[in-house]
């Protein structure tokens, strides 16, 4: 999802919790990494690996001058002959420590092995964020969480949601990642130099590495 239509997203949903609950998520995410610390790790569950999302930080990183927002996918399957950034196993959640931070996205329940994984990084000092549908388990693991109930059984949206689904609360996240907190000095042609990076973005192809 591009700029203009992250734009035209929050205008629609402006009156609405989303946009601001998304830049306070964004918030603590961006808070929770930097350029010293151990790096940021994005898991998902084994039916739902969150690559798009991983794609957009890793956007986020280069347009914001911030590389501490590039994520680490780590994968609960990571088949043969894959490229290194596709090749990292839950076993790397194992060496978190103090200094990282863990963002997991879950729109339905996570097994019980990464939920393990994720209490043992948190004991270990990592720094714990979750993307979830509402699990009460993660939440209570995660520093901060940012909810999205999925649809009940008869197909509506739980009150106050809106309709809403995790993939464009994503969006609205990493979106914001890169906007939230002080700007970083680059110079005097900061501001034309991501003009000119955003302009790139809106005419390329979409990013095939993922």
């Amino acid at each position: 999802m591009d700029a203009v239509r992250v734009a035209l997203l929050r205008e629609v949903l402006a009156g609405t919790q989303w946009p601001g609950d998304a830049r306070r998520f964004a918030g603590s995410l961006r808070r929770s990494v930097s350029p010293c610390g151990g790096g940021l790790l994005l898991v998902g569950t084994e039916q739902y690996e969150p690559w798009h999302l991983a794609a957009h930080l890793v956007d986020e990183a280069a347009w914001s001058g911030l590389p501490e927002l590039a994520p680490t996918l780590v994968r609960h399957h990571v088949l043969p002959d894959e490229p290194p950034h596709l090749s990292v196993g839950l076993s790397r959640l194992e060496a978190a420590r103090r200094g990282h931070t863990v963002l997991v996205v879950a729109p339905r329940r996570p097994g019980e092995g990464l939920l393990e994984r994720v209490h043992d990084a948190r004991r270990a000092g990592a720094t714990v964020l979750s993307l979830d549908g509402g699990d009460p388990d993660l939440g209570t693991l995660a520093h901060d969480a940012l909810s999205v109930p999925a649809a009940t059984a008869m197909g509506a949206p739980p009150s106050g949601s809106w309709g809403m689904d995790l993939d464009t609360v994503q969006h609205l996240v990493s979106a914001a990642a890169g906007e939230n907190g002080p700007p970083v000095r680059r110079g005097p042609r900061r501001l034309r130099d991501r003009l000119a990076r955003l302009a790139d973005q809106l005419t390329a192809p979409p990013p095939s590495r993922w």
